[in-house]
């Protein structure tokens, strides 16, 4: 299967497939991300813990702080408690709520912030993607869009200013005249040692 085809099937899963949890899962709130596909939740109880990403959602689905995950333990971790067992978004919040196994105390928090998804390739409509298209065509005539693009703030921009001094100017036109000297001086001399032969 390709990466294109399994990006596909798992973000179908994960947008139509609307599951309760069993006994052995539960539903926790994300809190933060240390590194390295883990995440760390709250339960409805106000217990932390370490979860993991499963290898099939990884650089496919990205879920934030405040997203809502359902979760499964697992019996060997010490410090990693549980593995993400579905990612949840509005539509499957609103049918756990519907079916009575949603957490009372994570109520407030899905009224505040709305959980949504991030996915490395979103669905456009053909009517956007041509006007992208005929964007793209406009953009080539003009190119001073700049404003527009990314600026990485984790690197130092280094800025070089122009001397204005009179001193570097007056040296550097100097320069330019000895250049300009020389080449004339070797002209000059060419055309003398050409016309001296002929006498």
């Amino acid at each position: 299967m390709s990466k294109a085809t399994k990006r596909k099937h798992v973000v179908k899963e994960v947008l139509e497939e609307f599951a309760a949890p069993t006994r052995q899962q539960q539903i926790v709130k994300v809190l933060g991300t240390p590194g390295n596909n883990l995440h760390e939740v709250e339960t409805a109880v106000g217990e932390h813990f370490l979860v993991t990403m499963p290898t099939k959602y990884r650089k496919n689905i990205w879920i934030k702080r405040g997203d809502f995950v359902m979760v499964e333990p697992i019996e060997e971790g010490d410090k990693v408690k549980a593995e993400i067992v579905s990612i949840l978004n509005r539509d499957h919040i609103r049918y756990l709520k519907k079916e009575g196994v949603w957490p009372v105390k994570f109520n407030e928090d899905t009224s505040v912030e709305a959980s949504s998804r991030t996915f490395l390739e979103p669905k456009l409509d053909s009517e956007e993607t041509t006007c992208a298209a005929n964007d793209e065509e406009v953009s080539d005539e003009d190119d001073s869009g700049d404003d527009d693009l990314f600026v990485n703030t984790n690197h130092v921009n280094s800025e070089y200013t122009a001397s204005t001094d009179d001193e570097d100017d007056s040296e550097n036109s100097d320069v330019d005249n000895d250049v300009n000297m020389s080449n004339a001086e070797k002209n000059s001399q060419q055309a003398e040692s050409e016309e001296e032969p002929e006498q």
